[in-house]
């Protein structure tokens, strides 16, 4: 077993059946997404990292917190100080399928930047604000062991004897934040970058980079001889080759990248022109880096930052991702979301120094939501969501994309994926039921068909309303995952052995650490942890586990003073490494080495410098273990021994041994199969777990049905409820009763035919590719013939719907209403499904065509006339006078009575392919009134412009005329020039304003004024 080094009370360790410890990870999406799991990507971080900022918020409040991990050969503590930024972990996006953390230069000013998890800048009180005994203002002090500096000398007989030093940064007081790079792989180099960020001016103003080549005994600052009126900003190490190191500048002072070689040994400046918000490292080929600029520009290098090349622009924050190998056809391929020129976004992939329009392509037809692509592992996630109903959408092995099949009254309202490793998937999906709750569901190895697992997750929200779902799966054991669970307002922890098919409560601890018997038994009182994230979105991580050590669980409690167990917790000594009082910012143990050294980073008081304490535990040990140092143990769940179906027998090292285990000991004896039981099996999509653990059909689930692929001939897979549970290594016993049986395909008619657009929108403008998607859901695939009519007297016909493939594209070249009709057939039988699209094209002009003059009491003809025409697309909204309610109409033609004698306002707009236009017109309305209709020469077509403007002036030409000729009222006069060619128009004489009573009179006036202007004209 490895060394343990713990603190009284801050630590619970217990044994599940022997397990061993590895750090929560956390991942996602989303939204995803973005939640709990973190994917195995290599980002720019530091292998082993501590930081602290003590820096004065804008809000003055602070909150310290400490996180202790043990990662792998690693601890390390966070102090977190609460500000008016929030980190990437915080931003990890909402409703959206989320993703993993991603690596950024930081979370300062307007949210330039997002930190990775192993890049984290945190922020460290000088003064607490809480007491010294509270969990929430604790302070770590370390006192070196007395005896002459540095040697380790303890009067104290019962403390282990540990060698120390001690290291003051110097002139770095002031500084309050702080990153160190430890990369180990048996390297003795450690940099740390501390700086002054001023967060009224969201700028750094002072920055030194220390190094030291021997662990930590002695430290250089470069920044006084290679680096000077450089304001360093952040500091990255390849993943992949710990030796190459990239260091940003702040941007608000210049903008340029550092880039070493040799661990720091030497800098190259090289200028930018872009500013950096976050990197992501190429999980293989060390030169390769995207950059993500504050401009959603995304960048790629392949020369570890010299060159930068730009890739794509308007790219979704944190939703870009390198191939991956085996998967990927080219190494340098990047999955992108982006936005597209309509605005919308759209998944998209190119190579990295290829990205022109000619060399993208299109994996998903169509929009896809916004922060929704995840690519992770084997899989990739998409969400579209349509009517306020999200269909989500997976590819698994770079295959084509299917729809995720949940049950079917599941009715998700939001899905994270927590874990992708294993060949399988793991979601929290909210219900439509759930409010603050979420429930596990795990899927088939294509991501296909999920099955609920674990109801009522407990869930929180970070700072930036990201969703924390209490979910953990435990390192070194595979199927060991821990769960809280909301029941009654209380939070409940749960743990399965055999991967979400059957939980059971945690059996609680018979005593605490100072040996008191605890009065706690199954099922009344059980043990329940906190895990990922508490509360505060400040708690760190509270579990650990670990692969090289598979059953032991480690869970945080309270913290107190300092102890050190070399027992498996089972004796706790008390250990001081200083004879001042240390407030403990962080522990660094180098990872991947076997040396035995740990540095405490912290400060004595208020206006001290860092000081950074060196402690060589190696004299702890003495030698190397040996075959007799070890003993064996089994793996078992509360006493059956068999876990994933097979008994698994571990070595550990005796309690009370002293010895190194090295890096080539093997951990695992034996591994035997086991019989196949009931709890080897998950049930199948469509099934149910019930009381007595049997899988049940769910009452929407028609077990009848086979595979719509299933043709005449053939066989297929009938379930028989269970699927074994992967990874489950079990034999024998009831494999063969519950594995699916193969059974003969049977011929019967199509049904279920679903035809639909890929985006599911029932609109499209004139000209665009439009694809349809048909879907059979019971039927020979082979034997039925499918044909598509689109409605514009093209349609397409297939003889076998296998041969359809995933889609079906057609273009429309006349703006309508058309009836796409898709009908499947077989000797059996048929089955028809058909859907309406509205085909549109924008509305360039509008002419409201009416009467100049109408008669009071009678129709008058309206009509609305557009350029292009839009036959049955266009919608008409009429107001007559001051009308508050429109009269709408589908036909560019009304019919109107007039009640109201004068002149009356009719204004038209017409809705078609997302635009709106308007025309209005004034109509005079009267009893009676003559008319005469008047032609021009032809000399004046050649100045006609065919616009109503020339119409009207021409117009008022005419009547001012005509009124000064024959002097008859002006106002009494209306002309109306009529569009086209040859120039004609209509003059309209009116009776004066209130002459209905003396009609007949009037009327022979009228007469006598057309004869008037007839001979005029």
């Amino acid at each position: 077993m490895k060394d343990v080094l713990g603190f009284e009370s801050c630590w619970t360790l217990f044994f599940v059946c022997a397990l061993v410890p590895l750090p929560a990870r956390s991942d996602i999406t989303c939204t995803s997404c973005f939640a709990p799991i973190r994917r195995n990507e290599a980002h720019a971080k530091p292998t082993a990292f501590i930081s602290r900022d003590f820096g004065s918020a804008p809000d003055g409040s602070t909150y310290k917190n400490w996180k202790w991990r043990l990662d792998g050969a690693q601890l390390s503590s966070e102090a977190h100080k609460k500000s008016s930024f929030v980190s990437w972990r915080e931003k990890l996006q909402n409703a959206h399928i989320s993703r993993a953390e991603r690596t950024s230069p930081a979370e300062e000013k307007d949210e330039k930047v997002y930190p990775t998890k192993d890049t984290q800048m945190n922020k460290r009180e000088k003064r607490s604000l809480f007491p010294p005994d509270s969990a929430a203002g604790s302070r770590f002090e370390f006192r070196r062991t007395g005896g002459v500096e540095g040697t380790g000398k303890s009067p104290r007989q019962n403390e282990p004897h540990l060698i120390t030093s001690s290291f003051a940064l110097s002139g770095d007081s002031a500084h309050n934040q702080a990153m160190v790079l430890w990369s180990g792989h048996n390297s003795s180099v450690i940099l740390i970058l501390t700086k002054l960020f001023d967060f009224n001016l969201g700028t750094v103003t002072e920055s030194s980079l220390w190094r030291s080549v021997d662990f930590g005994t002695t430290y250089e600052k470069l920044t006084d001889k290679v680096m000077i009126r450089t304001m360093l900003s952040y500091l990255y190490v390849c993943p992949t080759n710990k030796r190459k190191i990239l260091i940003l500048s702040d941007p608000e002072v210049e903008s340029s990248l550092l880039i070493s070689s040799d661990e720091g040994a030497t800098f190259q400046k090289f200028n930018i022109n872009f500013y950096i918000m976050s990197l992501l490292f190429h999980p293989t080929q060390e030169n390769w880096i995207l950059a993500y600029s504050h401009d959603q520009r995304l960048y790629s290098s392949v020369d570890f930052g010299k060159k930068w090349i730009l890739v794509h622009e308007r790219v979704t924050p944190g939703r870009f991702y390198w191939a991956l190998s085996g998967l990927d056809k080219e190494a340098d391929l990047v999955h992108i979301e982006a936005r597209t020129d309509s605005g919308q976004m759209q998944y998209i992939t190119c190579r990295a120094q290829k990205c022109s329009e000619e060399g993208r392509q299109y994996p998903f037809s169509g929009r896809i939501d916004t922060n929704s692509l995840v690519v992770q592992d084997q899989y990739i996630f998409l969400q579209l969501t349509t009517a306020g109903r999200t269909t989500y959408f997976v590819s698994y092995q770079r295959g084509p994309f299917r729809t995720i099949q949940l049950p079917k009254y599941c009715l998700p309202k939001d899905m994270h994926i927590v874990s992708t490793d294993e060949g399988q998937v793991l979601a929290a999906v909210q219900e439509w039921n759930e409010n603050d709750t979420y429930s596990l569901y795990i899927s088939d190895t294509p991501g296909v068909y999920f099955t609920r697992s674990l109801p009522n997750l407990r869930t929180s929200r970070g700072l930036a309303g990201n969703l924390i779902v209490d979910v953990y799966k435990v390192a070194g054991v595979s199927g060991l995952i821990i769960a809280n669970k909301k029941e009654d307002a209380q939070m409940t922890t749960y743990i399965t052995y055999n991967k979400g098919q059957t939980w059971s409560l945690l059996q609680p601890p018979t005593k605490d650490t100072t040996g008191h018997d605890i009065n706690c038994n199954l099922p009344s009182c059980s043990l329940h942890l906190l895990l990922q994230m508490s509360e505060n979105p400040y708690t760190p991580d509270t579990i650990s586990t670990k692969h090289s050590a598979p059953g032991i669980i480690v869970a945080t409690g309270v913290l107190a003073k300092s102890r050190i167990s070399l027992d498996e917790g089972r004796q706790w000594d008390k250990l001081s490494f200083s004879s001042t009082p240390l407030f403990v910012d962080g522990v660094l143990m180098t990872p991947e080495t076997e040396n035995r050294i740990i540095t405490f980073f912290g400060h004595f008081s208020y206006h001290s410098d860092w000081q950074l304490i060196k402690i060589d535990y190696s004299s702890l040990f003495g030698r190397k273990c040996t075959d007799g140092d070890f003993q064996t143990w089994h793996l078992h769940n509360k006493g059956e021994v068999c876990v994933m179906g097979e008994r698994q027998v571990y070595m550990k090292r005796k309690p009370g041994t002293r010895c190194t285990l090295g890096r080539e000991y093997s951990r695992v004896v034996s591994a035997e199969p086991c019989i196949c039981t009931l709890y080897d099996f998950e049930c199948d999509y469509g099934f149910e777990r019930q009381a007595s653990g049997k899988c049940a059909p769910a009452f929407w689930y028609n077990v009848n049905l086979p595979a719509h692929t299933c043709s005449h001939g053939q066989h297929y897979r009938n379930s028989t409820g269970y699927r074994k549970v992967l990874l489950n290594n079990c034999r024998e016993g009831l494999k063969d009763t519950l594995s699916p049986r193969m059974q003969q395909c049977k011929p019967i008619a199509p049904s279920g035919l679903q035809l639909s657009t890929i985006n599911s929108q029932l609109t499209a403008v004139l000209g665009t590719n439009i694809t349809f998607r048909v879907a059979l859901q019971n039927g020979d695939s082979l034997s039925t013939s499918l044909h598509v009519d689109f409605g514009d007297g093209i349609s397409v016909s297939y003889s076998n719907i296998s041969r359809l493939g995933d889609s079906i594209t057609h273009t429309y070249r006349v703006a309508g209403i058309f009836r796409v009709t898709a009908r499947a057939q077989n000797s059996h039988g048929s089955d028809s499904s058909s859907l309406y699209l509205h085909i549109t094209s924008p509305v360039e002009r509008i002419f409201l065509s009416a009467p100049v003059v109408v008669i009071r009491g009678k129709e008058a003809n309206l009509t609305a006339v557009l350029w292009p025409t839009q036959p049955r697309t266009a919608t008409f909204y009429w107001w007559f006078n001051n009308s508050t309610e429109p009269l709408i109409t589908l036909e560019g033609s009304v019919s109107h009575t007039f009640t109201q004698e004068g002149p009356n306002s009719v204004t038209v707009q017409v809705s078609a392919g997302g635009t709106v236009l308007q025309d209005v017109k004034i109509i005079t309305v009267k009893d009676f009134f003559r008319s005469l209709l008047l032609s021009f020469s032809p000399n004046l077509d050649e100045h006609n412009p065919s616009v109503a403007e020339w119409r009207q002036d021409v117009g008022r030409v005419v009547r001012a005329t005509l009124s000064q000729v024959c002097g008859f009222p002006e106002d009494q006069l209306l002309v109306s020039v009529f569009p086209g060619s040859p120039t004609a128009a209509e003059l309209f004489i009116l009776p004066e304003t209130n002459q209905s009573a003396f009609k007949s009179h009037t009327e022979e006036q009228l007469d006598k004024a057309r004869t008037t202007h007839t001979r005029a004209y």
